[in-house]
């Protein structure tokens, strides 16, 4: 299994009252913990394990619960994304065209895996599912950025333009 590079959780007392609050409102609401889990990704960018304690205690349901809900669902994420969230898709249009090599470039160029986020919380790559431009294949996201009919060679002046 590969280590993945995780930034320290450095969450902040304001964002912490804002999740108490949140839990507080729907403590004892049927089903609570998936409407609770998209706020508290919306407060902190990400779910990392100091705040799925902090749900799971809020809630008073098993941390193995909500781990399980934040693992299960896709718009999920355990890791922090970057200032510049780059997504690579692996549709079968774009796979077909060379999206998978573009994957590769970018995670050697940057030092990451799929999932991570640089060090200095800069880029973070994802590989996503059809994200519905077949027709400019391959693929890749920057942000609300689009990039079509890509090759390998066209990854470096990608990340230039984001520097």
């Amino acid at each position: 299994m590969e280590k993945m590079t995780v930034l320290p959780f450095n969450g902040t007392k304001e964002q912490e009252a804002e999740l108490k609050a949140v839990i507080e409102n729907h403590k004892n609401m049927e089903g609570a913990a998936i409407p609770v889990l998209h706020k508290a990704q919306e407060i902190y960018g990400y779910l990392p394990l100091e705040v799925q304690e902090m749900i799971a205690e809020g809630l008073n349901v098993p941390l193995a619960e909500i781990y399980g809900i934040v693992t299960f669902y896709a718009q999920f994420s355990l890791y922090p994304k970057g200032k510049y969230q780059i997504a690579v898709c692996m549709g079968t249009a774009c796979y077909v065209k060379g999206s998978g090599d573009i994957l590769e470039k970018i995670k050697e160029k940057l030092g990451i895996e799929v999932g991570q986020c640089t060090p200095d919380g800069k880029y973070s790559i994802d590989a996503t599912r059809c994200i519905g431009a077949c027709g400019l294949a391959p693929v890749l996201t920057v942000n609300d950025e689009v990039f079509g009919r890509l090759t390998v060679d066209d990854v470096d002046d990608i990340l230039k333009k984001y520097e």
